[in-house]
């Protein structure tokens, strides 16, 4: 009988549990990327709490990504030393660190390029830059990146059809929109050999004509052959609001479960889990290893330790999403005082 407690691996990387801090967006650091002292202080309290693996929040791999601000960035050397305190405060705490590498728009002089618009040399240069960005992320000791080509952010909308609309090897069917994550995973292999890469990906863009189920199932499968070594799933329209315990948890499990059939590496499933027994219960009936927490984390950084202490009533996140709409998205009834 697996439980969500049980120390395993995920790849080749030991964790204490099966339980995933999913990247979740912070708008905390400063222009360059740098960190500051309350956003360590977030990390340190998640790595405490008792998460496994954590998962950081968007960081982009350009210094010119101006998609929004807030971004942790890993697009220059300087930052490797703040990187790696980041990194020691999570292993100090048990956890397993992987550092999320994405780009939310590609910039060039102050102009923003979409994916029908870019250059041959514009494209090889993005998958450099996620090349560089983890060669960085292994300097600060990271133990891994992940790949992020979900939500609609650039790589969700170059592999989108409802978006790449290109006629060269790098549009039109499934294997040439996707060329540009195999690039990037050879990139990453070839300049910080060894790190755990995993992709976060959508099962749907939810988008008229965007990305579906099957196609994102060809692509998933496409780079586990390649040698990625996890996938989370996610999928556009996230942060699904009315979320119950027992009733509507796991709202990405179907596709979860047939993805799970059809590759051999493991499976992370992100989205409205909130309680034990339904998240034993998703271990336990497919090939789903791993679970990822978002806005559940936000409200309660000590969740999983709550859970281990015997404690076992659902997460206290009533999927409001009121923390979208707050400085450093924190949970709004934790601001006003309430447990």
């Amino acid at each position: 009988m697996k439980q969500i407690f049980d120390s395993v691996k995920l790849g080749e990387l030991p964790v204490k549990n099966r339980l995933v801090r999913s990247a979740t967006w912070e708008g905390m650091a400063e222009e360059d990327g740098s960190i500051p002292e309350a956003l360590y202080q977030t990390y340190e309290e998640l790595a405490r709490g008792g998460t496994g693996t954590i998962i950081t929040g968007f960081t982009s791999v350009s210094q010119d990504d101006r998609y929004f601000e807030g971004m942790m960035r890993l697009g220059k050397d300087e930052l490797i030393p703040q990187y790696r305190r980041l990194t020691q405060i999570l292993h100090e705490n048990g956890a397993v660190a992987i550092a999320q590498l994405a780009l939310g728009g590609y910039y060039e002089h102050g102009r923003e390029y979409e994916p029908d618009a870019l250059s041959l040399g514009q494209i090889q240069t993005i998958a450099g830059w996620f090349g560089d960005a983890a060669r960085r992320a292994k300097e600060a000791r990271f133990d891994g990146v992940q790949i992020h080509a979900a939500h609609f952010f650039f790589l969700s909308r170059f592999i989108s059809p409802a978006v790449n609309h290109r006629t060269d090897d790098y549009g039109g069917s499934t294997e040439r929109r996707m060329r540009i994550l195999r690039e990037i995973l050879q990139d990453i292999r070839e300049k910080a050999p060894g790190l755990h890469v995993t992709m976060k990906l959508n099962a749907s863009d939810f988008t008229h004509g965007g990305l579906e189920m099957e196609e994102s199932l060809q692509i998933a499968e496409t780079m586990a052959a390649a040698g990625l070594d996890s996938i989370e799933v996610s999928g556009n329209g996230t942060s699904v609001a009315g979320i119950r315990a027992g009733v509507n948890e796991g709202y990405f499990a179907g596709y979860a479960k047939a993805l799970a059939e059809r590759i051999s590496i493991p499976v992370i499933l992100v989205g409205g889990h909130r309680s034990i027994a339904c998240m034993n219960a998703l271990v336990n009936d497919s090939g789903i290893e791993f679970l990822s927490l978002s806005r559940p984390l936000i409200r309660e950084p000590d969740l999983p330790n709550r859970w281990k202490r015997g404690d076992a009533t659902p997460a206290r996140c009533v999927s409001c999403n009121a923390c979208y709409r707050t400085p450093g998205h924190k949970c709004i009834f934790v601001l006003h005082g309430k447990k």
